[in-house]
């Protein structure tokens, strides 16, 4: 057993992981260069190897689970590559107008085909609201009717929808609450399908950046898209909320949270998934906020993205014959790591997901919230 193997089989063990084993969570290794490539790259050479077939496994969510329930990301050493690429991100901006299109171009321009074969029937990429369901597109129904009554809507209104997708909010909202939405993306894709979706409803489509942003409206929303605008602009994008909300208005941010205040996300999830993402934390977003909004609410369900990314990737490999010829094998196995990996960090707790009520002043009286 070479050095590179004895490190990293070590630190599987720690975590109730072995090479070989008969546990549906460990691993089988196809190639050799999977232990070389751990300690060169960590997080970061897992992901890689797998999507090169160097290793299996046959229950892959449960392996990375242990993983982090074993806290084996932090018994990892960084090496000078992520030192270097942190101290960087502390003096670039990552998420500047220009190079927030790299992300719609590089993940929600991929194929409005995979994305309606994955997600449930009104094309809701963001998690579901599991309350007594075990059906992906009632817990997504779920999910924008508790957004609706969040934001105490009203017929009538007019919601401005940051990061808007293929309109999902904005057509159940039409549809069940009498409103109309302005919806913002940055992916071609999305405002093409969405604008087919919301046909005949007063939901319209604008292909821009949230810098962009002009006029006021009773409600914001943004569902899934803080985690693309980086730390460096988290008091700009409050900014233009507050800008863009009337003075007796609510909004309300969904949001995947970090336990950690960090620069930087996952080097995995940067380079093929998400480029230049990251997930903000509850100190990042208390700073951006203060002094310009009152938080009425702040419910946490990151549990439901665990079942959430699980419905998704059941739906990804049952229909994975109907894209096969849109794809490479590599793609399918990057796609399976994804969901996959991220399902396991929701189920570990060490992802949250967050729903934060907002107003300018403060509702008098108080804010009655919905769970």
């Amino acid at each position: 057993m070479d050095r590179n193997q004895e490190i990293v089989e070590g630190l599987l063990n720690q975590a109730g992981i072995f090479v070989g084993g008969n546990n549906p969570w460990d691993i089988k290794v196809n190639d050799e260069r999977f232990f070389k490539s751990i300690v060169k790259d960590g997080e970061l050479g897992l992901g890689e190897s797998f999507m090169k077939g160097w290793w299996t496994s046959p229950k892959m969510d449960q392996m990375i689970f242990k993983l982090f329930e074993g806290n084996i990301q932090e018994k990892v050493k960084e090496n000078l590559k992520t030192l270097l690429w942190i101290a960087f991100t502390k003096i670039t901006n990552f998420q500047t107008k220009n190079k927030a299109k790299l992300v719609g171009l590089k993940h929600y321009d991929i194929g409005n085909k995979l994305y309606s074969l994955m997600l449930d029937d009104r094309m809701n990429y963001s998690c579901g609201y599991w309350n007594n369901t075990s059906d992906l597109n009632t817990a997504q129904e779920n999910k924008l009717n508790v957004i609706c009554q969040k934001l105490k809507l009203k017929p009538g209104m007019h919601v401005l929808d940051i990061g808007c997708g293929w309109g999902a909010f904005g057509k159940y909202a039409a549809e069940k609450y009498d409103v109309k939405t302005t919806g913002i993306t940055i992916s071609k894709n999305q405002k093409l399908l969405g604008e087919k979706l919301c046909e005949d409803l007063p939901v319209k489509f604008e292909l821009k950046d949230y810098r962009d942003i002009k006029g006021v409206y009773d409600r914001v929303v943004s569902i899934g898209m803080l985690e693309h605008v980086g730390y460096k602009n988290y008091k700009n994008f409050f900014r233009t909320v507050n800008n863009s909300l009337s003075d007796d208005g609510i909004a309300l941010i969904h949001t995947i949270g970090s336990n950690r205040t960090v620069t930087t996300t996952s080097a995995w999830l940067d380079k093929y998934i998400f480029p230049n993402g990251m997930i903000p934390s509850i100190k990042q977003i208390g700073d951006a906020i203060e002094k310009s909004f009152v938080m009425e609410d702040w419910h946490n369900f990151g549990h439901y993205y665990d079942t959430t990314l699980m419905s998704w990737f059941n739906n990804f490999e049952k229909n994975q014959d109907k894209i096969a010829n849109d794809y490479d094998e590599k793609f399918f196995r990057m796609w399976q790591y994804y969901l996959l990996s991220n399902a396991a960090a929701f189920r570990a707790r060490y992802n949250q997901l967050w729903q934060i009520v907002l107003t300018k002043k403060g509702i008098i009286g108080g804010y009655q919230s919905i769970r």
